[in-house]
């Protein structure tokens, strides 16, 4: 039997289970009995160990089990009865003043709020579009172009110099000696032979990149160079050294020229410069297509939480980030890191796990409300989109088909493709072009 629902604040409630001691007893001994017919003792058969062996080794753990299996059975029964829709598991305690052969449990939870959604016609999003032109192809051949560059020493006098010996310049690859020093003392880190870097591209810190240009072949140049206090290695942030750089070695890069040879390299079996830009093109739309509608994705999310009055229960909180905790440990590991003695502290994830939490019960209210659950065409028709990238489509249409977690992932873009269209369908909505750069260096946060 149960009490009547405690309200002990917006979400939280407590009921009061109780039932006989005897009804313990009986499965207890029931319980005991099966496990005697299969118990094993030294010097006993199995089947054959004497009931007060089989008591005082599984009696214990038999009689937990049947407390935990009594108090989950009365709550259920009890917050079914009170039509409760719990969230999360509840928290048990046992009562000291339970009447005479009775067992009593206090359950305290959590319940699902009232989720009061938005009149969408009332709200406001701001969506974008980009447009992918000839500029972002010809963007996209340079950098296909400077992935396949290489490089050839630089000539004598005439041959990309000005009329005299050749000096290093930005886009040139230098090969380097150099040793650095602090008051006067090596320091670990500050010293290689044969260094290769590309001028230009900031992989050396700027004081270092200065000094090498203008430097000719078997030339050598001492300067300071001030470390900065966030630089990486500990031992020198902040502390200026004085080093000496001695070119080595001076390469210009060579690009590919953009013709037939060009278009087969990625490719193109005819060689057709057409082909390889119509290529390019539709790359370019399909990854521009997939981060606006991320982008717009993220905007209906915003204007979903930003607009929807509800209470969040702290136990979902608490439980979502005890799960991103634990994933980004696992993540750190596969990187191969050591996360064994890293803190991973649950609060540190409770501001992301409160929105994912509010915006879980929140597309669930609209789909419910508005039937918007994914229908198996949609995910088929997502799944093909995903094989479209693929070598062997097939494949990847077996790959989803045949684990039923990943169809799940699936289907839960496709429910969230749905709220989406189904909110944009609804709000207020203007849309503002973006520039094609803006767009493909902008992250959107899941």
């Amino acid at each position: 039997m149960a009490t009547a629902v405690e309200n002990l604040g917006k979400l939280e409630r407590r009921l009061t289970l109780s039932f006989p001691l005897s009804d313990v007893r009986t499965e207890v001994e029931k319980r005991l009995k099966r496990q005697a017919k299969t118990a094993r003792a030294p010097g006993f058969r199995p089947g054959k160990v004497p009931m007060k062996m089989v008591a005082a080794q599984y009696g214990y753990q038999i009689e937990s089990d049947v407390l935990n299996d009594k108090v989950g059975q009365a709550f259920n029964v009890a917050a079914t009865e009170a039509q409760l829709r719990v969230a999360g598991m509840p928290k048990i305690e046992p009562k000291q003043d339970a009447p005479e052969g009775m067992l009593a449990f206090d359950a305290t939870f959590e319940v699902y709020p009232e989720v009061a959604l938005p009149e969408l016609a009332n709200v406001e999003i701001e969506t974008v579009k980009t447009e992918v032109t000839d500029a972002e192809i010809d963007k996209t051949i340079d950098i296909l172009r400077k992935q396949r560059v290489h490089y050839h020493t630089k000539g004598e006098a005439g041959e990309h110099g000005d009329g005299g010996a050749p000096v290093a310049a930005n886009g040139d690859r230098v090969t380097v000696d150099f040793v650095g020093v602090i008051d006067g003392v090596e320091f670990p880190g500050g010293k290689a032979e044969d260094y290769a870097f590309v001028l230009g591209e900031g992989r050396m810190l700027p004081e270092f990149e200065a000094a090498t240009v203008g430097l000719k072949v078997g030339e050598s140049k001492t300067f300071p160079l001030a470390f900065p206090e966030d630089y990486h290695g500990k031992d020198v942030a902040g502390k200026t050294a004085e080093f000496t750089i001695t070119l080595k070695k001076l390469e210009w890069a060579h690009l590919p020229e953009v013709d037939a040879e060009f278009a087969k390299s990625l490719g193109i079996e005819d060689g057709s410069i057409e082909k390889m830009r119509e290529d390019i093109k539709v790359n370019l739309e399909r990854e521009v297509n997939a981060r606006i509608k991320a982008r717009n994705k993220e905007a209906v999310m915003d204007a979903l939480v930003k607009h929807t009055e509800m209470d969040v229960p702290k136990v979902m909180i608490e439980q979502d980030s005890e799960r991103l905790a634990e994933q980004t440990r696992q993540d750190m590991a596969q990187r191969g890191m050591d996360v064994k003695s890293l803190p991973f502290p649950a609060d540190l994830f409770a501001t992301k796990a409160e929105r994912r939490v509010r915006l879980g019960l929140i597309l669930s209210q609209l789909v419910q409300d508005n039937n918007l659950q994914a229908t198996q065409e949609q995910v088929k028709a997502q799944i093909e989109d995903f094989s479209q990238s693929y070598e062997d489509p097939k494949e990847v249409l077996k790959y989803y088909y045949s684990d039923r977690r990943r169809l799940g992932e699936v289907e839960a873009l496709v429910l969230e493709e749905n709220v989406v269209n189904y909110v944009l369908g609804k709000a207020k909505v203007t849309t503002k072009d973006i520039a094609f750069d803006e767009l493909m260096g902008s992250v959107a946060q899941a």
